[in-house]
């Protein structure tokens, strides 16, 4: 089992004068089960970060991920067709690529649980392999 951490809770572990701070820093510091960051949520990461902190923060948390504090999980060629159906599916509820791409990983990794903000986009989506994903932090 994984935790799948999507952009803004990690952001926000990150981020000491976020609102979700503590309770996102809790929950990545607390989770007794490998913490996977999809691929793409590091392009958003590192815009965030270049918007709102420092390259210091970039690359402490590049630093975790060499040490293995997180897995990175990339997106295989069956993910990008099914990013693709996603996109499609929800064109009108504006999922984009890597809110599609998280959940393409979810579901291949079998996953029932992911670390989110977005509860907008993240509770329309229907997983295929079970009725719905648990969202945290609660």
């Amino acid at each position: 089992m994984a935790l799948i951490l999507d952009t803004g809770p990690l952001f926000a572990s990150l981020d000491r004068s976020d609102a979700d701070h503590v309770a996102c820093r809790a929950l990545i510091e607390e989770a007794d089960e490998a913490l996977v960051i999809p691929a793409p949520v590091l392009v958003e990461v590192d815009y965030w970060i270049g918007q709102r902190l420092h390259a210091g923060a970039l690359v402490a948390l590049l630093a975790d991920i060499s040490d293995g504090a997180y897995l990175v999980e990339d997106l295989t060629p069956g993910d990008y067709r099914r990013v693709g159906e996603l996109c499609d599916r929800y064109a009108d509820a504006d999922i984009g690529f890597v809110d599609a791409a998280v959940l393409a990983i979810i579901e291949r990794l079998d996953e029932g649980k992911l670390a989110t903000l977005d509860r907008r986009h993240f509770s329309l989506l229907r997983p295929r392999h079970r009725p719905s994903i648990d969202l945290l932090p609660a």
